[in-house]
C-alpha cells in the first residue's frame, strides 16, 4: 500500500486559506443586530411592510446608488408616525448595514449596525452621524445639506449618503400608499 504524503506546500497554503477566511470574518463589527434596532426605535411592536419597486422606482434607485438595486423588494417598520429602513450598500469592497429612522421626510436617526470595511469605521460614531439628525431630500432627491466627511473613510461616507438618500425616497413613496 503507497504511502501518503502531503508536501509542505499544499499544507501552507491551506494553512494561509484558513488565516485568511478567518480574517476576513473577524473584520465584520456587528455593533447592533438590525432586529435589535428595529425593537429599540419603537414602544409597540411596529407594522412590517413592504415596497415592490417598479420600473421607474428601480431607475430612481439606480439613480441614487449608482447601480441597480440588489432588491426589487424594500422592507421596512412603521408606527404610522415613522419609518425604518435597514439598508446595505457597498463601501469599498464589503457591505455596510445601516439603519434609518424617517419622521415627517427627515431622518431621525442614522446608526451603523454592521460594518464589514477594512478601514473607515468612524462612520459609526455618534458625531459623524448626527449630521444626518434633520436632513430630508431636496431637489434630485439628493441632501438637502452637505455631510463632512472623515479622512480616509471618503468611500464609506459616499456610501452612507447613498443610504441615506434612499432610505428618504423609499419613505417619500411609503407615504403616498
Amino acid at each position: 500500500m503507497p504511502k501518503l504524503s502531503i508536501s509542505p506546500l499544499i499544507l501552507f497554503i491551506a494553512f494561509l486559506l484558513i488565516l485568511f477566511s478567518s480574517l476576513a470574518q473577524a473584520l465584520e463589527h456587528v455593533y447592533q443586530q438590525p432586529e435589535n434596532f428595529v425593537n429599540e426605535q419603537f414602544k409597540a411592536k411596529p407594522k412590517v411592510k413592504l415596497i415592490l419597486l417598479t420600473k421607474e422606482m428601480q431607475s430612481e434607485v439606480s439613480r441614487i446608488l449608482g447601480h441597480a438595486p440588489r432588491k426589487l423588494r424594500q422592507r421596512y417598520w412603521t408606527d404610522g408616525l415613522r419609518t425604518l429602513w435597514i439598508l446595505e450598500e457597498i463601501g469599498k469592497t464589503d457591505p455596510i448595514t445601516a439603519g434609518f429612522v424617517v419622521k415627517n421626510g427627515r431622518i431621525e436617526k442614522a446608526k451603523v449596525l454592521i460594518y464589514r470595511e477594512h478601514r473607515g469605521m468612524e462612520v459609526r460614531f455618534p458625531s459623524f452621524l448626527k449630521q444626518f439628525s434633520g436632513v430630508s431630500l431636496s431637489t434630485g432627491n439628493s441632501l438637502d445639506r452637505k455631510i463632512d466627511g472623515i479622512t480616509g473613510a471618503t468611500l464609506s461616507v459616499h456610501a452612507m449618503e447613498r443610504m441615506a438618500r434612499t432610505a428618504l425616497y423609499f419613505d417619500k413613496l411609503s407615504s403616498t400608499k
